[in-house]
Parts: C-alpha cells; structure tokens; sequence
C-alpha cells in the first residue's frame, strides 16, 4: 500500500476513537478528550499497533476500547487493501488545546521509515491548513 493509503488508515482510526461514536466497534466510547483533560498530564497517546497508552492513565473502559481498537486494525487495513505490518509506528495524542479546543496528531510511521505527523482539530478531525509564506 502507498504511504497515503497508510496515512488514511491512520485518520481513521484515530478519528473514530475521538468522535466518541466507536462505529468501527459498534459501541459507544469513553471520552478520550475529557480524560486527558481531567488528568495531571493532560494528553493520552495510544498506541494502535499494540493496543496501549502513555501520558493520562486511562479509566478501565478507555483501556479495554484501546485495545479493541488494535485488533480492529486488522479489519480496517484489509477494507483499504493493506495490511496492517506495513505500519512500523501508528500513534495519537489526544489533548485539548485553550485555543483550538479538541485535537489530535497522528503519526504513521512505515517499514522503510517514511514518517507523517498530522495535527487535526476537532471532531470529525480537520487537518490544519499548512502555513503558506
């Protein structure tokens, strides 16, 4: 799969976890956005590929739906025609900024080592504009 492909599959996945809705899962969700809100640390960073968090220790709920998350990887890559081994990294901080409000910035990493951050705003996620001089 081309490296877009991979940055597609990346939005999505960490579009349907911040929306809260977990269409992908087929349940309602915790809110990730509250939840680091309402901790000391103030952002969650999930790990897609194996299912865990760093920053904001996740309530009980968030944790099992991070990991329902990573076995849904699997399903998703397939419907867009790769796999997910051609991730190397596919992670998003979750915050939520006095200015912009809710974002998050996901980042896709590829076996060859080809790399994308992508900050996204709200929800559904907007990609912020590059800035043009």
């Amino acid at each position: 799969m081309k490296f877009g492909g991979l940055k597609s599959v990346g939005h999505n996945i960490a579009d349907s976890l911040a929306s809260g809705i977990g269409l992908m899962l087929g349940h309602d969700l915790s809110d990730i956005f509250g939840e680091a809100t309402n901790s000391a640390d103030g952002f969650i960073v999930v790990d897609f590929l194996i299912g865990a968090t760093t920053g904001a220790e996740p309530s009980p709920d968030l944790a099992r739906t991070v990991g329902e998350y990573a076995k849904a990887l699997h399903g998703l890559c397939e419907r867009h025609g790769s796999d997910a081994s051609a991730f190397a990294a596919l992670t998003a901080r979750y915050e939520v900024d006095r200015v912009y409000g809710r974002q998050f910035t996901v980042t896709v990493e590829d076996r060859s080592g080809r790399i994308s951050v992508d900050r996204y705003l709200g929800v559904p996620g907007r990609k912020l504009p590059a800035h043009r001089r």
